[in-house]
């Protein structure tokens, strides 16, 4: 019959906690966010395909390698993870407050006499007696139940916020996951762009000491003046000169590669080592439309989760306007004797309400505070998905540019090499000065590094577009939170 009070406060409670104030939480439409229903430049609209591993598209097996090492390895995406499980952890102490709490305590005291002996002592009803003043033991035990009532829906709201955050760290993990995967395919592009343009400048140093040589020979035998040799010397130092940037930029490009993937800057600097084509990807990718892209970047989900949290968060401060009702109870027992303990129990059941009169507009300012909170986060969930927009389009167009600055390099490179041939036979006959010589030769160096640089940018272009798809993570890549600690210690993920 104890039991009843404490049960009644229960069902009386339920109804009243079925209520949560603040907004209910709904996605936003396309058209409210800005997305168009086509993209503005020319790109394929059909479904989108697995882009999941993109990087397999390059049939360049140590650029997969690269990318599953950084997976792997990288420390931007080791934070992302240690990131999302204190987003989990928040996400458990915040569903806990839905729970009532219980404690027990216990304990035991005795006291001695310090000296032996009885006490005489006379009660009140005139009666003398003797009391020992030996030691004496007693024992208790005791718990307590406490219960935060949810009368309006202020845990409810906060459980929902930490579940938008957690998701939304989820999301970042994943933005973060591709990005690294895009920057190592890149920095893997650019360090075999480095090479070719080093073996180019190397292969023409070579023609041009050979030039330098004829020179030398046409000025001893006095067919030409010393101006010949003398701009063959400075067009070879200057060729020359250019060689130990190209080598910085490959060195950049490599040392970026071993920290991306975890380890020191010159960790892949053997494994490099051998020359090899610059990767080359399809030539086209379908991108879908834009809603569809749009849901598959998680920069703009995680955008679209921070917008429910900051949503959430209203019901969390419009909560503390109202008032707060709390019940619990506790028991006792106490005794002499063990074996008696338990022969008298006590108990209390207690309810509590309390309710804020007056805090000069604190709570009424935080509500207002959440409030201009979402609007912030609508609006940069909108930004996200209008740059995320830009970030496709640009990538699409720099593709396309790629491909059309590739085709007519390809025409220029078979011109200069030609034009180059004749002008070394020519020059070598006396039927030419050296100035034309120079100038077949320095159109040709030209030519063969503008090739390379426009394959070099069709395939960066391709990676960002494959990043800005979206590509490059699904559902099954976000990692589980019931992991061991960098510190030490480990969590069990509940």
């Amino acid at each position: 019959m104890a039991n009843r009070p404490l049960t009644l406060s229960l069902l009386l409670a339920l109804p009243l906690a079925a209520c949560a104030v603040g907004p209910d939480y709904h996605p936003r439409a396309a058209s409210e966010l800005g997305v168009p229903d086509a993209w503005s430049v020319s790109a394929d609209q059909k479904a989108r395909e697995d882009l999941s591993q993109w990087w397999t598209r390059f049939d360049d097996p140590m650029l997969g390698n690269l990318v599953q090492r950084a997976q792997a390895a990288n420390l931007d995406v080791a934070q992302a993870v240690v990131r999302l499980r204190q987003a989990r952890e928040g996400l458990i102490q915040q569903r806990a407050n839905l729970l009532p709490s219980l404690s027990a305590s216990g304990g035991v005291s005795h006291s001695e006499s310090l000296r032996g002996g009885t006490r005489t002592t006379t009660l009140p009803d005139g009666t003398v007696t003797s009391i020992s003043q030996g030691g004496s033991t007693s024992y208790t035990i005791g718990g307590d139940a406490n219960y935060q009532v949810d009368l309006f829906g202020g845990v409810r709201r906060g459980v929902e916020n930490a579940r938008a955050s957690y998701e939304a760290s989820g999301f970042d993990y994943a933005t973060v996951l591709i990005s690294v995967e895009a920057e190592t395919a890149r920095n893997y592009v650019l360090a075999r762009a480095a090479q070719a343009q080093i073996a180019n400048a190397r292969e023409s140093l070579g023609i041009a000491d050979d030039n330098l040589e004829i020179a030398g020979w046409r000025v001893q035998a006095g067919l030409v003046s010393s101006v010949d040799q003398e701009q063959a010397r400075a067009s070879r130092a200057q060729l020359a000169a250019t060689i130990p940037t190209l080598e910085a930029s490959y060195n950049s490009a490599v040392s970026r590669l071993g920290v991306l993937t975890g380890q020191a800057p010159g960790a892949l600097k053997a494994e490099m080592e051998a020359i090899k084509p610059i990767p080359k990807g399809p030539a086209e990718v379908a991108a879908g439309i834009p809603a569809d892209t749009l849901r598959q970047r998680p920069d703009v989900r995680a955008a679209e989760r921070n917008l429910a949290a900051a949503s959430a968060n209203i019901g969390v401060a419009t909560a503390q306007l109202y008032p707060s009702l709390s019940i619990g109870g506790s028991i006792d027992s106490g005794s002499s004797a063990l074996s008696s303990l338990f022969d008298v129990i006590t108990g209390r059941l207690f309810g509590n309400i309390a309710q804020t009169l007056f805090d000069g507009g604190t709570r009424r300012s935080q509500v207002r505070s959440a409030e201009a909170a979402a609007d912030g986060a609508f609006l940069a969930y909108k930004s996200t998905v209008l740059t995320s927009l830009e970030d496709i389009e640009n990538a699409i167009v720099a593709m396309q540019t790629a491909q059309r600055r590739e085709q007519e390099f390809a025409v220029a490179l078979d011109a200069a090499n030609n034009q180059a041939l004749l002008a070394r036979m020519q020059y070598r006959s006396g039927l030419t000065d050296f100035t034309t010589l120079n100038q077949a030769e320095s159109s040709l160096i030209s030519a063969k590094n503008g090739l390379v640089s426009a394959r070099s940018d069709e395939s960066t272009a391709l990676i960002q577009l494959y990043q800005a798809l979206g590509g490059g993570w699904d559902a099954s890549t976000t990692p589980s939170v019931s992991t061991t600690s960098t510190t030490g210690g480990t969590t069990n993920g509940n």
